[in-house]
């Protein structure tokens, strides 16, 4: 089984009821051999140019192991799902996550260590 991410907009209508979309959606997963890790819902956004007559969506990041024959099975079933206006399946490069998170722990050591040296030139000043 390999990884993927699912971006997901949901009808922005639904936000209310947003449930009951998400599990008919979790379970288009689980049919096709997927296994949710997680879930991430960001709730309704405004979107940069309108789909289907909409203007915001309701955005829901999905974290899954899919077989790699099911994410076609996935991909045919979300295009005709009512309650879907737009989805995105994409695999993680981890190598690439890896790295940025190396860089950005870098520099926030960087930066870290320049506050305590303008804090240490600070105090000497005030002894003098």
């Amino acid at each position: 089984m390999t990884e993927y991410e699912i971006a997901i907009l949901y009808d922005p209508d639904l936000e209310i009821d947003l449930e009951k979309a998400t599990s008919r959606v979790e379970k288009i997963f689980t049919d096709n051999g997927g296994k949710v890790k997680n879930v991430d819902n960001w709730g309704k956004r405004k979107l940069a140019y309108p789909i289907k007559k909409n203007e915001s969506a309701v955005y829901v990041f999905y974290t899954l192991d899919i077989p790699a024959e099911g994410v076609q099975k996935i991909e045919k079933t979300l295009n005709i799902t009512d309650e879907v206006i737009r989805f995105l399946i994409t695999k993680p490069d981890h190598k690439a996550i890896a790295k940025a998170e190396a860089q950005k722990a870098k520099q926030a050591a960087r930066l870290k260590n320049d506050s305590s040296d303008s804090e240490e030139e600070s105090g000497d000043s005030d002894e003098k």
